[in-house]
């Protein structure tokens, strides 16, 4: 497997992409770059150079075959290690991601949630149980959690990644509109919804 480190981003952001086509078509022939760019509407040249990060091999003429080639974007993603993670923050999005099923393909399990809410601190959901913030150190060292989701206003935000790296947090996915700081070995990636919607408006026609 190579290290996701080595590896741009933006072919990061797409092997997930390639693995949800190939887990879709089910069977285990072969398939070949420009298959999987014809059906996605991308390049074939852009889809081999990201296939290449990953440990797959092709045939020349033939391509690669299905369940090797989904067998080593796991590996590269990681999704075959189980990590454990938590959520900063119960609200409207917070619960949406507690109930969300999708982080067992990548390997990640959503064990908790945080949130300075008494009448929501003790309950769950989904089965996740929800504490208060002056839990955290406890929570997240007897999980072994190293991920970690902020879903508070930007006004809690940095306080919130402040306690998460002290509890030994290392990667944060931060849904707060600020900019977080944090130690230089701490990996922060920036979701900010409203910004992406505008990004995508921009393409609407006007009637």
């Amino acid at each position: 497997m190579k290290k996701t480190q080595s590896i741009p981003i933006t072919s990061l952001q797409r092997l997930p992409v390639y693995l949800n086509y190939l887990k879709a078509g089910g069977g285990d022939g072969y398939v070949s770059s420009g298959t999987i760019a014809r059906a996605l509407g991308m390049g074939e040249v852009l889809v081999r150079k990201d296939l290449a990060h990953t440990s797959a091999t092709g045939k020349t003429r033939v391509g690669y075959r299905r369940g090797e080639l989904i067998e080593a974007i796991e590996n590269c993603l990681g999704c075959r290690t189980r990590r454990t993670a938590v959520i900063f923050g119960a609200g409207g999005l917070g619960r949406a991601l507690l109930s969300y099923g999708g982080f067992a393909n990548y390997g990640i399990e959503i064990v908790a949630a945080f949130d300075s809410d008494p009448a929501k601190a003790g309950g769950s959901v989904a089965g996740k149980p929800v504490y208060l913030p002056a839990e955290a150190e406890r929570v997240i060292g007897e999980s072994g959690a190293r991920l970690a989701v902020i879903c508070v206003p930007a006004s809690a935000a940095q306080a919130a990644a402040d306690m998460l790296v002290r509890c030994g947090i290392a990667a944060i996915l931060n849904f707060a509109a600020v900019i977080l700081k944090v130690p230089a070995d701490v990996s922060v990636r920036n979701i900010d919804v409203a910004a992406n919607l505008a990004i995508a408006s921009s393409g609407i026609k006007e009637e």
